[in-house]
């Protein structure tokens, strides 16, 4: 009788460690599991930044749509173009084939050409993108209902539709356009393209970068291409990082200035020989007077390059060191005063073990939550900004803000000294710490995302959010907008 109660209880300490181990796992499984369809608005937890709040259950309710945020309804566009997106095998310039998308046929897509002031008008066509697709113009600080992002901004394109963009071009620079649905998958097959807002000039180069089936590329074209531009000429060489990767480009051959990042000016560039690190969808124009003897752009290793001029330049590799924007040029008013800030947020990257919709796994976390527990940094109109990034999960972080651009005001605590450091893509090195500050201008409901698109996916997506906007739209749903 005693061995019979001795095995029972055995039995029932066996059943409780399970049932310790086994409930937390089941509980944590269930919380981690992201709805099939929810609206963006309503997701996370809200952080005002220490400044006046709004219940979001009310914005729910009331408030301007997204929707209503266009750009203009009237007006004969300037530049009116179509663009049709197709999911088909084609080939690089250089030859290869590759089975991914093209834009109007071909990967990059085609350029787009505006000036400031200008109306641009395109007319997106789904021809054969199975999971839909978006135009999404990164860097363009648009109007929200033109940002291209599925499932927050509009619903994805499916085959066999079209959606039109409007907008007018504010700011000249270098950008690029993308699709914004499923886009981890559909960038990295080609879907993607350059545009430029400035006039054409006699030395400008564009030059697109992107990785094909394991193949880096500049304009679709593998090993060192070339653009003939004679000695003397000025050259502008608008350099594009399509990638998921920080990227060191520079021109070898002769001194130049980095005159622009991120298509916003800099203030008092000087020569430099060193190599520029461009963050996963960042832009760098550089500019220098084209020698006899030629020059070279390389994009991360002389294999992969573009050479200038009228003639090919000696063997070199870029050297070590690197441009750094936070001493770079030379200081100029900011338009605004970060210290009188109304708004002070943290947006801590790490990372931990747990569940992610149901899969185990190490996943990125903002300030300690996982997607889609996330913060939502809630702003007003007008509102001065200030924002602490800080990285310590063990990988770098291209961080992309949608529809702003903010100034760099230090990095791991020394303050910026160089030109003001406009930005809409920046890199984030593990255990980094960046302030950055801007003016709350473009009402909506913005993406504030890593640039990696596959950790985008992988949940380090987070949101910018006016109070008093709503949106129509939902991720999932009958239109099944999959953003990233």
């Amino acid at each position: 009788m005693a061995e019979v109660k001795k095995r029972r209880w055995g039995r029932l300490v066996a059943l409780g460690i399970t049932l310790a181990v086994l409930v937390p796992l089941g509980y944590l499984w269930a919380t981690s599991l992201v709805p099939g369809s929810y609206n963006p608005a309503e997701m996370g937890y809200a952080d005002y930044g220490g400044g006046p709040s709004m219940p979001m259950e009310h914005m729910q309710h009331s408030g301007t749509s997204v929707a209503d945020l266009t750009g203009p309804k009237t007006g004969i566009p300037n530049v009116n173009v179509t663009l049709t997106a197709r999911k088909q095998k084609f080939q690089l310039a250089s030859g290869e084939t590759v089975d991914g998308f093209t834009v109007n046929g071909t990967s990059p897509g085609p350029l787009i050409r505006a000036r400031v002031g200008d109306l641009i008008q395109v007319t997106f066509v789904n021809e054969s993108v199975p999971d839909g697709a978006t135009l999404h113009w990164h860097g363009i600080d648009v109007p929200n209902a033109e940002d291209g992002v599925a499932g927050v901004t509009q619903d994805a394109v499916p085959v066999g539709g079209k959606h039109m963009y409007r907008f007018k071009a504010t700011a000249a620079g270098t950008y690029w356009y993308h699709s914004h649905q499923v886009s981890a998958d559909e960038v990295k097959g080609g879907l993607f393209g350059p545009i430029v807002i400035a006039p054409a000039s006699p030395g400008e180069v564009v030059a697109t970068i992107h990785t094909y089936d394991g193949k880096r590329t500049i304009n679709g074209r593998t090993g060192t291409g070339r653009v003939d531009l004679p000695a003397g000429t000025t050259a502008r060489v608008r350099v594009i990082n399509t990638d998921n990767a920080i990227l060191r480009v520079g021109l070898v051959g002769m001194p130049f200035k980095v005159v622009a990042v991120d298509g916003r000016d800099i203030h008092g560039p000087t020569p430099t020989t060193a190599a520029y690190p461009l963050a996963a969808g960042g832009r760098v124009d550089l500019e220098a007077g084209v020698p006899a003897g030629g020059m070279r752009l390389d994009a991360g290793t002389s294999s992969t390059s573009l050479a200038i001029g009228p003639a090919d330049p000696p063997k070199a590799e870029l050297p070590a060191d690197n441009v750094d924007l936070l001493t770079y040029g030379t200081p100029a008013p900011l338009g605004f005063d970060p210290a009188k800030a109304n708004r002070n947020f943290e947006y801590r990257i790490g990372r931990s073990a747990g569940f992610l919709d149901g899969i185990p796994g190490l996943w990125w976390t903002i300030n300690g939550h996982k997607f889609p527990d996330v913060p939502m940094f809630m702003v007003a109109e007008g509102d001065i900004v200030k924002m602490k990034i800080s990285n310590t999960s063990s990988q770098a972080h291209p961080m992309h803000l949608h529809g702003h651009h903010v100034v760099v005001l230090s990095r791991n605590g020394v303050a910026a000294t160089g030109s003001p450091w406009w930005t809409d893509t920046l890199e984030v090195g593990n255990k980094e710490t960046y302030e950055i500050a801007f003016v709350a201008d473009n009402p909506g409901l913005w993406m504030d995302h890593c640039h990696n698109l596959p950790h985008a996916s992988q949940g380090l997506v987070t949101h910018l959010m006016y109070e008093g906007i709503t949106t129509p739209y939902q991720v999932g749903g009958h239109s099944h907008n999959e953003p990233e």
